[in-house]
């Protein structure tokens, strides 16, 4: 394996403290990820950057939430149907250079270990254990595919299913492995193992070759001949010689930095960009559900409990909420919380008049109620920072929430239904909220890039609300942020 791919597990190893190892990684590349200024130059481009890969260890975490949401019958049931093709992986993959960690993992992110599926009700589109293109089995790869027969035994499959009739039903999927290999588990782990390997010859790295799974493997060359600038040199040779992982591409690329080649991966709507880190955050799910089921189980629970991973982040019982306006005035003047600043030509961001409006009835000030974290702050001065340079647009960020404590945030359930009514994360002082209504569609399109971004290094995890962009931010950011900002000033 790539030492790109044989990075991103080593920080994983002590489960017992893993969220504060995801926590502490994220915070110490922040700098790294947000001032990525120069490029390796000629003499020592075939040397792997560390950095990159520790970048990719940090995606990991950012990438996990939408598995953990997402997975068929939850985290735990699709890894337990994914570990059962595992034998057959580990025989596939003899002899060749796969690794079959990351081919099960691809099947977990694919397919969720069920091997029926099909895309969109149609065998035409992606299919099978691991999700394969009819187009892509019978061009690419030399698999077996009768189009036609598999459109209608799906159908009669489907019929049978509806009647309840599981005899006639799995005869029928008996009848379709042999018409459509995509259908045939061995013969699908072996199609995508010849896929990594054709894909890995011509791109040169194992790495690039999983991210082209998901993107194909003629726009990931785009984007790396953008990123590159290289139109015409044989795509293989120019990632050797220049040492290009997917990391650095992915890392390096933004709207003011190898524009190009940002645009070719932010042009492929399909969330396709983040493959390569969902495929290791389903590698670390794996190696849960094997060493640790009980803090896989952990996980899934603090990932289900919100829209977003923000409890992952700040677990409810081990996380400092506050309970009353003194609490956060306490904590005010002691320095555990910030005043978020009013200075929106130095900031660029402003106290919407919606911050803090419930606490007159609460017999406080408006102002009370804007503070955060020190980290929060520190985030939310960077994000507005950056959005600004990204776009342009004078118009202020609107932060419309920051710190609650437990009487103003039941005070709020009692108005909003939109209030979260158990543990909300602005009663600890990590949350703000951006009002969605934007100087302009850049300065909109700025944002989400910052904001995801962050989130895929575990730095923030966000959600879109109504009227609001709900961000947490992970403990430890403030001194990496602002250690950024003092060597970009200098």
């Amino acid at each position: 394996m790539t030492h790109a791919l044989k990075a991103p597990l080593r920080w994983f190893r002590s489960l017992a403290t893993r969220t504060k190892l995801l926590v502490a990684l994220g915070v110490a590349v922040l700098a790294l990820a947000l001032a990525l200024s120069m490029r390796p130059g000629e003499d020592d481009a075939a040397v792997e950057d560390p950095r990159w890969a520790e970048l990719a260890d940090a995606a990991i975490f950012g990438a996990s939430h939408v598995l953990y949401e997402n997975l068929p019958g939850g985290v735990v049931a699709a890894a337990e149907r994914t570990a059962r093709f595992r034998p057959a992986i580990d025989e596939a993959v003899s002899g060749t250079d796969v690794d079959p960690s990351l081919l099960e993992a691809l099947i977990l992110l694919e397919s969720g270990g069920r091997p029926e599926v099909v895309v969109g009700n149609d065998p035409a589109n992606a299919s099978g254990l691991t999700q394969i293109l009819a187009e892509t089995a019978t061009g690419f790869l030399g698999m077996s595919v009768d189009l036609a027969e598999s459109r209608r035994l799906f159908s009669e499959i489907e019929a049978a299913r509806q009647a309840g009739d599981r005899f006639a039903e799995e005869s029928l999927r008996v009848e379709r492995r042999h018409v459509d290999e995509r259908f045939d588990p061995d013969k699908a782990i072996e199609g995508t193992i010849r896929y990594l390997r054709e894909a890995g010859a011509i791109l040169g790295r194992e790495d690039l070759a999983l991210a082209s799974y998901h993107m194909g493997i003629g726009n990931l060359t785009s984007v790396l001949r953008a990123y590159s600038d290289e139109p015409e040199q044989a795509v293989d040779d120019l990632v050797r010689e220049r040492g290009i992982s997917y990391a650095r591409v992915y890392f390096d690329s933004t709207p003011s930095r190898n524009e190009a080649a940002w645009r070719e991966l932010e042009r492929l709507s399909d969330d396709s960009s983040n493959y390569v880190w969902k495929l290791l955050a389903a590698q670390e799910i794996m190696r849960l559900y094997r060493e640790d089921r009980a803090t896989l189980e952990r996980l899934a629970e603090r990932h289900g409990a919100k829209a977003s991973g923000e409890e992952v982040l700040h677990p409810p019982g081990s996380t400092e909420v506050f309970e009353t306006r003194d609490d956060v005035l306490d904590a005010t003047r002691d320095g555990r919380l910030d005043p978020v600043p009013r200075d929106p030509e130095a900031t660029r961001f402003v106290i919407h008049r919606r911050l803090g409006e419930l606490a007159p009835e609460l017999g406080g000030r408006r102002r009370d109620y804007a503070a955060l974290r020190p980290d929060a702050l520190a985030a939310l001065e960077y994000v507005a920072a950056e959005v600004f340079e990204l776009s342009g647009d004078e118009a202020p960020l609107r932060v419309t929430s920051a710190v609650r404590d437990l009487e103003y945030q039941r005070l709020l359930v009692s108005r909003n239904d939109q209030a979260t009514r158990e543990y909300s994360l602005h009663t600890t002082g990590y949350a703000f909220d951006i009002l969605r209504d934007y100087g302009s569609d850049l300065q909109a399109a700025s944002f989400q890039f910052v904001l995801d971004r962050l989130a895929i290094l575990g730095l923030v995890t966000w959600v879109r609300e109504p009227d609001a962009i709900h961000v947490t931010v992970a403990d430890g950011v403030a001194r990496r942020v602002n250690d950024w900002l003092v060597e970009a000033s200098d």
